[in-house]
């Protein structure tokens, strides 16, 4: 097993804050987005949210690769459909280059 954390923001406004969360409630789960982040090899995904900042934690397979996940996106047209949606609410990090939006975070503590 592999562990990611990765990071993004949500533009600041509260009522878009909220409609963002709930398309990511359980009960509004859409099962072709499900399917696809299993498919690529992720066992495990949780998203916190603190003000509009956005972190995610990915558990995945030992063979788990992003470009393959990026590819299999890309020909996905429920997954480019999700995510233009989605982007109605997320903005890029400050330090994020053109067109990335989730930003890998570099582990630096680990207890023990």
């Amino acid at each position: 097993m592999r562990k990611y954390c990765l990071a993004l923001d949500l533009k600041d406004d509260p009522e878009l804050i909220a409609e963002y969360e709930n398309y990511h409630k359980f009960e509004n789960n859409r099962p072709a987005i499900t399917k696809s982040i299993k498919d690529a090899g992720i066992t495990n995904l949780e998203i916190y949210r603190v003000g509009n900042r956005l972190f995610m934690i990915m558990e995945t397979t030992d063979d788990f690769d992003f470009a393959k996940k990026g590819e299999m996106d890309a020909n996905n047209p429920e997954v480019q459909e999700w995510e233009t949606l989605m982007w109605k609410f997320q903005q890029p990090l400050p330090q994020a280059k053109e067109g990335e939006k989730w930003l890998l975070m570099d582990k630096i503590y680990q207890l023990g």
